[in-house]
This record gives structure tokens, C-alpha cells and sequence, in this order.
């Protein structure tokens, strides 16, 4: 267990999501070591997809600055739910403190926008 927060109330009051500067794009790779630039190696039974900092890459990245559990119920299935609601692509990946939110580039402010508006929403429950 990686010690962070369960109780889904408490996620969404604390997402503080962040975007980062970055563009970035997934390949697959037969590449297996990490690199430079490198977010993660994803393996597959189809082949190896690298998420990586690329300048010429479609997705941007949200990371949700709060501590959250591997095993919270709900985070991810709220944060789809909001981004859908405004048409936006979400590709979730989870770390062992924080989950990252790829969304494409251009609803890149939108996607935060909507994030930070869930959260708020908590903050007057």
C-alpha cells in the first residue's frame, strides 16, 4: 500500500491539478530502457507504447498534486465523468503518489479548467 489518500470527499477537495509545460505523445517503441524525456513505458501484449516529452506531440498533462491511494474507489471514474461532460479526451495514468491526466493539447486550459471546477465544487459540500 503506498500510504496515500482513500476517502474520495477528500481527493477531489485536494486535486490541486497542475498542468505541465510540456507537449507530449505516446509510440510505441522497441525500446525498453527509459530515456530522456521519457514519462513512462507502458508494456503490452501488442508491443511496448512510450509516453514521452515531444515538441511536436498531441497531448498535454494535468498531474493532480494530491496524494492519492492505489486503491481509492472513485477518483478516476469523477475526473472521467467531468471530462467527458465537456468533450475532452482523458488518458489516466497513475503513479504511486499522484495520478496524471493526458488530454489533447488544444483543451489543454479547458481540461484544467474543468479539474479545478470539481474541486472547487467539493471545497462547498
Amino acid at each position: 500500500m503506498n500510504g496515500g489518500e482513500r476517502d474520495l470527499s477528500k481527493l477531489l477537495k485536494g486535486l490541486k491539478p497542475r498542468l505541465l509545460a510540456e507537449r507530449y505523445a505516446f509510440r510505441l517503441t522497441l525500446e525498453s530502457a527509459l530515456q530522456h524525456g521519457d514519462f513512462a513505458l507502458i508494456r503490452e501484449e501488442e508491443g511496448l507504447t512510450r509516453i514521452a516529452a515531444d515538441p511536436a506531440g498531441d497531448w498535454a498533462c494535468i498531474t493532480l498534486d494530491v496524494h492519492s491511494s492505489l486503491h481509492a474507489v472513485g477518483l478516476t471514474a469523477a475526473l472521467s465523468a467531468r471530462l467527458t461532460e465537456a468533450n475532452v479526451s482523458a488518458n489516466i495514468v497513475a503513479g504511486l503518489h499522484h495520478d496524471h491526466i493526458f488530454v489533447p493539447w488544444g483543451l489543454r486550459d479547458s481540461a484544467l479548467e474543468q479539474i479545478k471546477m470539481l474541486s472547487d465544487e467539493r471545497l462547498v459540500d
